[in-house]
């Protein structure tokens, strides 16, 4: 593993009003949806493009919102862990999959399908956004390389 001296941009600090539209976003992107399967959506994101802060951070949030280690250990493998969530969070990660990976399969039918089963019309847009805005956040945290580790969730 190389070591970076290449000091990165602090997008709060140089694009304020870039960084604040974002937090705005994010206060109505999970509007009507469980916390703990928001905070499921991100984790799974998260991991899907390794993005180490966000993941620390929504980690830190669903153990906080009082999901179980064993759930939020077990996000990166759900499908052989089935048993640990419901038919909706299994939709939800399957639509978060295929949103975050969308230049692989273009979001299919089946997969939407699915979560268009599990959800109402309006918890499936919450949905989708959540999972465009922790992508957005993902992308800001590689990007600008945050560390992990210095999150709080209280």
């Amino acid at each position: 593993m190389s070591t970076n001296t290449v000091r990165r941009v602090k997008l709060a600090s140089h694009a304020p009003e870039f960084y604040q539209a974002l937090i705005a976003l994010d206060e109505v992107s999970a509007l009507g949806i469980d916390p703990k399967l928001a905070h499921l959506v991100r984790i799974r994101a998260s991991q899907l493009n390794g993005c180490a802060y966000c993941l620390d951070m929504h980690a830190l949030d669903a153990r906080h919102e009082g999901d179980t280690e064993q759930r939020v250990n077990l996000v990166a493998t759900w499908r052989e862990a089935r048993k640990f969530y419901t038919e909706q969070e299994q939709a939800a990660f399957e639509l978060t999959e295929a949103i975050t990976l969308i230049s692989v399969d273009h979001v299919p039918d089946a997969v939407y399908e699915i979560a268009a089963k599990a959800f109402d019309q309006k918890e499936l847009a919450q949905l989708i956004g959540l999972i465009i805005m922790i992508n957005a956040w993902n992308r800001v945290g590689v990007s600008c390389r945050l560390e992990p580790g210095h999150y709080d969730p209280s």
